[in-house]
């Protein structure tokens, strides 16, 4: 089993950028396809970004498109969704998970097996 923890949350103004961190312990997660889902009050979890294991291939949501990119860091076995020009409607809870796959990427919370605890962002007008 893997445990996932994300970091990097907090408060910014709209225009900032905050980085999030998805670390993995237990294992690696090096086969897997890791996913960014983010919820905000009220609404369903939403996909927002993915990469595939090797990070040939990654997916990007149309809403946060040309503002968030994902990456990840074999070496410290973490992935990151560096998110610019945040916007209001940004704010959500965001969390990371694995797929149990290492090439497709998936946009169905379903089509992921493991999840972190989430990292609140919060961005002001």
């Amino acid at each position: 089993q893997v445990q996932l923890v994300e970091s990097g949350g907090g408060l910014v103004q709209a225009g900032g950028s905050l980085r999030l961190s998805c670390a993995a312990s237990g294992r690696t997660f090096s086969g897997n396809t890791i996913g960014w889902f983010r919820q905000a009050p009220g609404k369903e979890r939403e996909f927002v970004a993915g990469i595939n294991w090797s990070g040939s291939n990654t997916a990007i949501a149309d809403s946060v498109k040309g503002r968030f990119t994902i990456s990840r860091d074999w070496a410290k076995n973490a992935v990151y969704l560096q998110m610019n020009s945040l916007k209001p409607e940004d704010t959500a809870v965001y969390y990371c998970a694995t797929a149990p796959h290492p090439w497709s990427i998936g946009i169905r919370e379903g089509e992921y097996e493991y999840w972190g605890q989430g990292t609140q962002v919060t961005v002001s007008s």
